[in-house]
């Protein structure tokens, strides 16, 4: 699988605290390995549009959608981003 990072997916990714950096990146690396891999807690998210949320911590969230074989990364954050996916 291929990941392909949204501008503001980058740019919320910049503004998180060093250690949830960290957090998120190894979550990613399981994302890109084995989407169901259980401490994603992956779901789709109730939008028309096919976006899916995963886990990085108990505050911490990522939003996504599929595009083939290419996994879209469009927010990372605090619970806030899923009212904007």
């Amino acid at each position: 699988m291929e990941p392909y990072y949204s501008k503001k997916f980058k740019k919320d990714y910049r503004s998180l605290p060093k250690d949830i950096q960290k957090l998120a990146d190894k979550q990613l690396a399981h994302l890109f390995k084995n989407p169901g891999h259980p401490s994603l807690k992956t779901k789709k998210m109730q939008d028309p549009r096919e976006i899916w949320e995963g886990r990085i911590n108990y505050a911490y969230r990522f939003t996504f959608h599929w595009k083939r074989k290419i996994c879209v990364l469009r927010r990372i954050g605090t619970h806030g981003v899923l009212k904007k996916p």
